[in-house]
């Protein structure tokens, strides 16, 4: 036991706390690296993109991390705007409304979408306009991913930025080399309550995302069956 563990008996549980958020933070992470490395396959494969899958470097920093997620869906964004992009482009100004018309049946779209995609790659998989369709009509581009990235940025700059995102070996030390001092029970009780704060929000919004995907996916893997 440290002196400062003697002088603030609560420090010890306090850091167990912290750890077990920090992992529900790693594990959190993890989940929206494979979800986002799926919905860039699917992008790839069927409307021509050409999206770097990204990988989680479990010996850099939290911030770090965030920054590849945030690149990644930065780049996703681009590409879904692209694709809106070219479908204003080829298409009549009432084609390209009846995209964006909740009235127009979900087929009709798909038909409009393909029809653009077929021009635009020369060739494209009968999944093509659906997979746009589903991006461009729902929330995933705009609210979700825009969402999400605002959290990944805040907890980026926030204290846990500094920290490394693994919680084995060194990781821990890192935790707690990142809140020892003088007012050690201060800083503890502020990074606890910072880290609660932001995973519950961070979870939250990776829920969303990742049940969108979800729901992109299943679509192309039912179409492929």
């Amino acid at each position: 036991m440290t002196l400062s563990d003697l002088l603030y008996p609560d420090n010890p549980k306090r850091r167990q706390e912290l750890i077990h958020l920090h992992q529900e933070l790693f594990d959190c992470m993890s989940t929206n690296f494979r979800a986002t490395n799926e919905l860039a396959g699917v992008l790839n494969e069927h409307l021509g993109c050409t999206i770097t899958h990204i990988q989680m470097r479990e010996s850099r920093t939290v911030k770090e991390n965030c920054d590849i997620i945030i690149q990644a869906m930065s780049e996703i964004q681009h590409q879904v705007q692209k694709i809106d992009s070219d479908m204003k482009e080829k298409l009549e100004p009432v084609l390209y409304q009846k995209l964006y018309d909740i009235k127009e049946p979900e087929l009709e779209k798909i038909a409009i979408a393909h029809k653009v995609f077929s021009i635009v790659l020369g060739e494209a998989t009968s999944t093509a306009g659906m997979v746009a369709i589903k991006l461009l009509g729902s929330n995933l581009m705009t609210l979700t991913v825009s969402k999400l990235v605002s959290l990944l940025a805040q907890i980026g700059a926030s204290v846990l930025g500094g920290i490394s995102i693994t919680v084995l070996g060194l990781g821990i030390e890192m935790i707690l080399h990142a809140i020892l001092g003088a007012v050690e029970r201060n800083e503890l009780l502020t990074a606890v309550r910072s880290y609660e704060k932001h995973l519950a929000e961070f979870k939250a919004a990776s829920e969303k995302y990742q049940r969108a995907i979800r729901e992109v996916t299943s679509l192309v893997r039912q179409q492929v069956q």
